[in-house]
């Protein structure tokens, strides 16, 4: 793998998704973000197991290939060089060591085999529909507030997503609660919306699409399933594990309209 970067583009995408890497986890390989190039694309990703996020930029790159290398390390090199610097990122395959070049800067990072980074793909997600991204931020940041830190109440630990029908018009309603108080906020259910099951989105998958909201215009497209949800924010997908729903049905019952 060979190629050349901008460091504010690198920068950038390293910011997205170096929160993700897990830097006290048992398993090493999680600390670490993949690169993989080719044709011209790098590709970026992290993952803890529960989350992965996966960012595209451009790249000028002269020969495919893909790596891992420490995600902190890197993000922290990046911050540190100069604006406007020129990345190259090299790595001749192996258990060889990732070198990386700027101007006269140059060091080496201790890489792992990208063979044993897992690989968390989304699978099949029937429901697909489009939000606004300025909906979406609405919805979270009018419910998060509620949702419950204890950890024995594991279904309260995040936003509960799910298509609802009210005084016969359908919306989309999120709904948040630790028990002691209640967020329910509802929109317009989006084209597409309609079948999905109500889902629990956990906490920390609510805190990184967040941050991935703040810099978003235009749409966001989320696809799910049962047990996984994926958001699609320009050139970022964040895919996550959902909260076990057996729960749901007692906040549900919570969510129904006030009398």
């Amino acid at each position: 793998m060979k190629l050349k970067v901008d460091r504010a583009t690198l920068l950038k995408a390293l910011g997205h998704i170096q929160s993700v890497a897990e830097k006290r986890n048992t398993i090493p390989i999680l600390a670490n973000v993949q690169i993989a190039v080719k044709d011209g694309r790098l590709s970026l990703t992290a993952t803890d197991m529960e989350i992965a996020i996966v960012e595209e930029v451009a790249a000028n790159s002269t020969r495919n290939g893909a790596t891992t290398a420490p995600a902190a390390t890197l993000y922290e090199i990046m911050r540190k060089l100069p604006e406007g610097a020129e990345i190259e990122l090299d790595h001749a395959g192996g258990d060889s060591q990732l070198s990386l070049r700027a101007g006269k800067f140059a060091t080496k990072l201790v890489v792992q085999p990208v063979e044993d980074f897992p690989s968390m793909t989304a699978g099949q997600l029937p429901h697909r529909f489009h939000l606004p991204a300025l909906v979406l931020r609405g919805l979270i940041d009018r419910t998060r507030f509620a949702i419950s830190t204890e950890e024995t109440r594991y279904y309260l630990n995040g936003i509960y997503l799910h298509a609802t029908e009210q005084d016969g018009h359908k919306y989309l309603r999120a709904v948040a609660t630790d028990g002691h108080r209640l967020a329910r906020v509802q929109e317009e259910l989006p084209e597409g919306a309609g079948a999905m099951p109500g889902v629990i989105i956990p906490r920390k998958t609510i805190a990184e699409l967040r941050k991935l909201l703040d810099e978003a215009s235009g749409s966001v497209e989320v696809a799910l399933s049962d047990t996984r949800i994926q958001f699609t924010v320009g050139p970022i997908t964040l895919t996550s594990k959902l909260i076990d729903g057996t729960k749901s049905c007692a906040l549900a019952k919570k969510t129904s309209p006030m009398r």
